[in-house]
């Protein structure tokens, strides 16, 4: 039998459904009856292989149910079929069509499937923690250049905002703490100087890659590993990109403590910027030494350790 690929096509109210080299399209609504129609219809069709895109959260219901119904799923970054819309020629747009050129990505690349990582509950209390930090500072900001009574009012809903933070930090904490494998990771993770509450958390929500990866694997996956730009005589400057933005901003404020408290990335650091490397591009290196520390950790199970020579 002709295997089956599918492609899905997420919005918030609407679910598109296509398969690889049939014409028919399916469309179902977002909600929980429409998800169990569109698991019903899939469990028919027996495919190989189910691909969608990561919209931000609205693929989550879909992602839930198709894991628990056993089907073979692989979340992908938009970004990739977008890439491969454009190589094959596919400009136009429609949803259909978008579950379609998703379908023919799921045939040609086969990317791995992945089953719903068992940290989603974390991932979505470090999301709220985002979220109240970013108000945090546009309040802070909006703040400057106010006075009277919109001011209070200003002050006040900052105070609310760092009590929410609070409360999140401690949610935050309690759910690692009850879990015997997050916190062996977190007391891990913590142990290394310039490694705090912050970064542990979302290395264990978002990266559970961590630990069983080399270090080029894990360098390249958050996306602190250098890319060439070179092409016949022309060698251009080496960048990092892709990877998990949120891992690597949270890392790029952890590395700063390092520069300053943990002797082997400050001892790194300043010996990179000694040889003329520019500040940033020696942080990069940093960022890229403490996560490949942290890996090592986790993948001996052996917490930080240090003796000066």
């Amino acid at each position: 039998m002709e295997k089956v690929y599918v492609g899905i096509d997420i919005s918030k109210d609407s679910l598109d459904m296509a398969v690889h080299t049939s014409s028919h399209q399916w469309q179902f609504s977002n909600n929980t009856a429409g998800i169990t129609r569109l698991c019903n219809v899939l469990k028919k069709l027996n495919p190989v292989l189910i691909v969608f895109e990561a919209t931000g959260g609205y693929e989550m219901p879909l992602y839930l149910s198709l894991d628990e119904a056993g089907l073979s799923v692989a979340p992908v970054n938009p970004r990739q079929v977008r890439d491969f819309a454009k190589s094959t020629g596919k400009l136009a747009k429609t949803d259909f069509l978008d579950a379609k050129i998703i379908a023919h990505f799921a045939y040609a690349i086969q990317p791995m499937p992945h089953r719903v990582p068992d940290t989603q509950e974390l991932k979505v209390v470090l999301s709220r923690r985002v979220q109240l930090l970013e108000m945090v500072t546009m309040e802070t900001n909006r703040l400057k250049g106010t006075s009277g009574a919109l001011k209070k009012r200003i002050e006040a809903h900052i105070a609310w905002l760092r009590q929410e933070l609070d409360d999140t930090d401690y949610e935050l904490r309690e759910m690692i703490e009850k879990d015997p494998i997050w916190r062996e990771k977190d007391s891990l993770l913590q142990s290394t100087p310039g490694v705090g509450p912050a970064l542990s958390g979302t290395l264990i929500a978002q990266l559970p890659e961590l630990g069983n990866l080399d270090r080029r694997q894990i360098a390249a996956l958050v996306g602190v590993a250098p890319l060439n730009r070179d092409s016949g005589m022309m060698h251009g400057r080496r960048v990092i990109w892709g990877g998990r933005p949120h891992v690597r901003a949270v890392l790029y404020m952890s590395t700063l403590v390092a520069t300053r408290y943990n002797p082997v990335i400050r001892d790194f650091y300043l010996h990179l910027c000694s040889t003329g490397k520019r500040k940033k591009v020696a942080l990069i290196a940093c960022m890229r030494k403490l996560l490949t520390i942290q890996n090592s950790m986790l993948k001996h199970r052996v917490p930080w350790n240090y003796s000066p020579s």
